[in-house]
């Protein structure tokens, strides 16, 4: 649990900044979607929360589309921050 720790404490630092940002939104997605993995170990059959976690999974995705289109550089700190993708290595 040390990711979801390290992302309340930097969430804590955005607050101060634009909520609308891209970024903002992805650590917030990616909060909740920490959430509700863990919420499955106990609950397995909770369906109507897994249909929930894939429409915050594919805006997320769409967000993070959107942001390696528009800034590249950012798009690649916020993944290394989140540590939510694989870089690819060609």
């Amino acid at each position: 649990m040390v990711k979801n720790s390290f992302i309340s404490v930097f969430l804590q630092e955005e607050k101060e900044e634009n909520r609308g940002s891209v970024e903002f939104q992805v650590f917030s997605f990616t909060n909740k979607i920490r959430r509700l993995t863990s919420h499955f170990e106990l609950h397995r059959k909770d369906y109507l929360s897994q249909r929930g976690l894939r429409k915050i999974l594919g805006k997320r995705q769409r967000l993070l589309a959107y942001l390696s289109k528009k800034n590249r550089v950012r798009y690649k700190e916020l993944i290394g921050r989140l540590d939510i993708r694989e870089l690819k290595t060609h």
